[in-house]
């Protein structure tokens, strides 16, 4: 059963939390991670390894740089999972 888009921000918004210490609540769909919450690219590449984990989806490195804001994740993880 694929996680519904909120589940998948809820749990997304964890892991940015647990690698970036910026608040869950801060983590919205229209948020760039690097433009509004300011994640750099070793983050990004733990908070990507930290998602494959926690939804069961393979995000291929050429697929992360397509990522630009947490709605862009939410999709790209919501199509893996289906």
């Amino acid at each position: 059963m694929a996680a519904s888009e909120q589940e998948i921000l809820a749990g997304l918004a964890e892991i940015v939390n647990e690698e970036t210490g910026i608040p869950t609540g801060d983590v919205a769909l229209d948020k760039s991670f690097t433009d509004d919450l300011d994640i750099d690219s070793l983050s990004m590449m733990t908070i990507v390894v930290n998602a494959e984990d926690k939804f069961g989806v393979k995000i291929p490195d050429d697929e992360v740089k397509n990522l630009k804001t947490v709605g862009d994740a939410v999709a790209f993880i919501q199509r893996a999972g289906a």
